[in-house]
């Protein structure tokens, strides 16, 4: 009678991996769908990354301020 190959194993350990593999993919996405949802939702008033920000130039910030006096002279 044959003996069982090594193979047989390995590809056993294989589908294991490949089941938690899965089973953490799914817990990340319920976990990214909890936290969508717990995210305060966008009111389409403004985007909070560009608040404040006017179309043209920008004003230099304090610390660019002596580069206009200098030229200013």
């Amino acid at each position: 009678m044959a003996q069982r190959t090594k193979a047989t194993f390995q590809k056993r350990e294989r589908e294991k991996e490949k089941q938690q593999k899965q089973r953490d993919k799914e817990i990340r996405r319920q976990e990214a769908r909890k936290a969508k949802a717990e995210r305060e939702p966008h009111n389409g008033k403004e985007d909070p990354d560009i608040a404040g920000i006017k179309p043209g130039p920008q004003p230099l910030p304090e610390q660019w301020q002596w580069a206009i006096r200098r030229e200013e002279k």
